[in-house]
């Protein structure tokens, strides 16, 4: 007769719920899997999937049962973990959120907004151009799967029951201080032909003050945007592909802060 223990029992759900918390972590921030367009029922379908194929190569879990006080404290944690692997890859689409910010202001499309309901609020519609464009690149490139990838070997870097290092959280915010520098890195050229156009205008006008600044300066600040933005759009897959490497090789150094020096 088959018997199963208590202690057989709480093994068995450790070694498959701790693994599953830290991946609904990660579902919950991570760039394309965060949508509202997929369903929490998807959601967790994709991460019950997941959950099952990195079990076999996942290390060895803690005796922790899963419903004590102690099992409940550490499911928290590796929700914390997944979260914050995915938001550290979900920067750099902000990044490129804020260039595509950055180039229609300039041009005179800060007015052309409307509800995107991913964000819950209204955004620019080139900022959620290039934000499409990058999630097609994200997929095109095979991001996701690198993005799990990540989380399967973050058990390596950053074991469950180890704890947390308050001082590791430190480093979100320093790796959220590279979007404003990045994003306007991104835009910089299209804004450097947009402020010699602006600039030549002015000049155009001060030459004739007869002619309408409001009449031919919003047509041909727009036509020199779109001409700049799809010149841009050729080079763009190199420069997203490395803007996505940068945001996977942040993962590594993060988890190493989050580990506790006694189990370092």
């Amino acid at each position: 007769m088959l018997s199963v223990t208590s202690a057989q029992l709480d093994a068995w759900l450790a070694a498959f719920m701790f693994p599953f918390v830290r991946l609904l972590g990660m579902l919950m921030a991570a760039p394309v899997f965060s949508t509202r367009g997929m369903s929490t029922r998807v959601r967790l379908a994709i991460g019950f999937g997941i959950a099952l194929a990195i079990l076999p190569a996942a290390p060895k879990m803690p005796d922790i049962a899963p419903g004590s006080g102690i099992g409940l404290l550490v499911m928290g944690e590796q929700v914390f973990i997944g979260a914050a692997i995915g938001f550290t890859v979900r920067l750099v689409f902000a990044a490129i959120d804020l260039a595509g910010s950055f180039i229609g202001m300039q041009m005179g499309l800060s007015f052309a907004l409307f509800f995107d309901p991913n964000s819950g609020g209204q955004s620019a519609v080139l900022a959620d151009f290039m934000s499409l464009v990058a999630t097609l690149l994200f997929l095109a490139l095979d991001g996701h799967l690198m993005l799990i990838h990540l989380l399967a070997a973050s058990f390596e870097w950053l074991p469950v029951g180890a704890g947390l290092s308050g001082a590791g959280w430190a480093q979100i915010p320093r790796a959220g201080v590279a979007i404003f520098s990045t994003g306007l890195l991104l835009s910089l050229p299209v804004l450097a032909v947009l402020l010699v156009t602006n600039t030549a205008l002015g000049v155009l006008t001060r030459a004739a003050p007869q002619l309408n600044l409001f009449a031919i300066g919003f047509p041909v600040t727009m036509t020199v945007g779109f001409l700049s933005l799809v010149l841009l759009m050729g080079n763009f897959a190199p420069v997203a592909q490395s803007l996505f490497e940068r945001g996977f090789a942040m993962v590594p150094p993060l988890l190493e802060a989050l580990t506790p020096a006694v189990a370092r």
